[in-house]
């Protein structure tokens, strides 16, 4: 057993990393261009962008790697080094992630300035950002100049949907070497979900089938029973859009179902988090000092509301886009099945649904649905509002 145990699917990119923590393990590597390390097999570099779709396990590979080269035996996963780096507690690895909609530079430069130090436990500082899309120019920039003139002994690695400009800056991206992950195969997901989670062979194979190759999202609905039941209501819309009253009925229900789960994930947290700062800040105290403290009390909790709802919006897009996806797949289904093309299915448990919307349906209507489920998406990144977004793209879905 090993660190790399936990990096579903990705064997190539696994044997890539291992290569590299056997090249750090012995010498001090350059902050050369990384081409010119990529060109000796496979050794170490300073500075690596970690892509894939979504589900492929960026972050996951990430941080196995940061585990790797801390760990004297190289990711044993049995150590004390192992655990703490894949706990998010080690002290020279820095883990910045986002549950907002966007990574500003002051927390950027935050970390920039802890891992500029020498390692204080470990051969390395690690940098590890989750979210390297969601950063916002200025803090593109405060890392590119950490990447430009790093410490010798800290590592950066960016994890990011692709290597497009819109995702990763082009400046940013010529400086770190590459690893792209794929989706990983469904018995490969079957497989991690029995051995790792203890869920049953069928229900494992099941959730492994439909989950769009995303490890998380089979998880969840091997487990959870609203996960499933939020994906039924989505895989329905198709079939409830008769008459145009029910257009708006599935929108709410889209709209609604999105809410709720922000709702569920963030509402307790959010008073949690409220109560937190309010006894921090001294609430209910007398004296010298009072009225000062309550001002910087309600600037705190100004910042703090703030933050909460940067998260819910970040949650209720999520579960809307989870939602999207689902409506996309189900249409690609019906396309390719009105082709006759031989590929696997999106949703291989909504077949006979499929072949009947494939025969109601031309090809053409098909391609037209998957168009404005895409446009919605679009609408939904560019701060439309989700009810109106919604309502647009069921009402093209029930055109065709």
């Amino acid at each position: 057993m090993s660190v790399w145990s936990q990096v579903v699917g990705q064997p190539e990119a696994v044997a890539e990393l291992r290569v590299a923590v056997e090249h750090a393990a012995r010498v001090r590597f350059s902050t050369d261009e990384p081409g010119d390390d990529a060109g000796r097999g496979g050794a170490m570099t300073h500075a690596w962008l970690f892509t894939g779709p979504p589900g492929s396990g960026r972050s996951v590979a990430a941080r196995a790697f940061a585990a790797a080269l801390q760990c004297p035996r190289g990711g044993c996963d049995a150590c004390q080094v192992c655990r703490t780096v894949l706990a998010g507690t080690h002290a020279d690895v820095h883990e910045v992630a986002t549950e907002g909609l966007s990574l500003g530079v002051k927390e950027m430069r935050a970390v920039i300035e802890r891992a500029a130090r020498m390692p204080t436990t470990a051969r390395w500082q690690v940098v590890l950002i989750e979210d390297a899309d969601r950063m916002t120019e200025q803090a593109s920039n405060a890392v590119l100049k950490a990447v430009e003139e790093p410490n010798e002994r800290t590592v950066f690695l960016l994890c990011a949907p692709s290597e497009h400009p819109d995702d990763v800056s082009v400046t940013i991206r010529s400086r770190c070497r590459p690893l792209r992950l794929r989706t990983p195969v469904t018995s490969a997901i079957a497989e991690v979900l029995v051995e790792r989670d203890g869920i049953d062979a069928g229900t494992a194979s099941w959730a492994a089938s439909v989950c769009g190759g995303h490890i998380g999202r089979a998880r969840r609905l091997a487990r959870d029973d609203d996960a499933r039941n939020r994906r039924e209501a989505v895989l329905a819309v198709p079939r409830s859009l008769r008459s145009a009253a029910e257009v708006f009925v599935a929108a709410d229900g889209l709209v609604g179902a999105a809410d709720a789960e922000v709702t569920a994930l963030t509402g307790e947290r959010d008073e949690a988090e409220r109560e937190e700062l309010a006894v921090s800040m001294g609430a209910g105290g007398s004296g010298k000092g009072v009225a000062q403290a309550q001002r910087a009390a309600k600037a705190a909790e100004k910042d703090l509301v703030a933050k909460q709802k940067q998260r819910a919006t970040r949650t209720r897009r999520d579960a809307l886009d989870r939602a999207l996806v689902d409506l996309a797949g189900y249409y690609r289904d019906v396309l390719v099945r009105g082709f006759g093309a031989e590929v696997t299915a999106t949703h291989p448990d909504r077949a006979r649904e499929v072949e009947s919307a494939a025969r109601d349906a031309s090809p053409e209507a098909a391609l037209r649905r998957l168009e404005a489920i895409l446009a919605c998406r679009e609408a939904l990144e560019a701060n439309v509002k989700p009810q109106i977004a919604v309502e647009a793209m069921v009402t093209a879905l029930r055109e065709g």
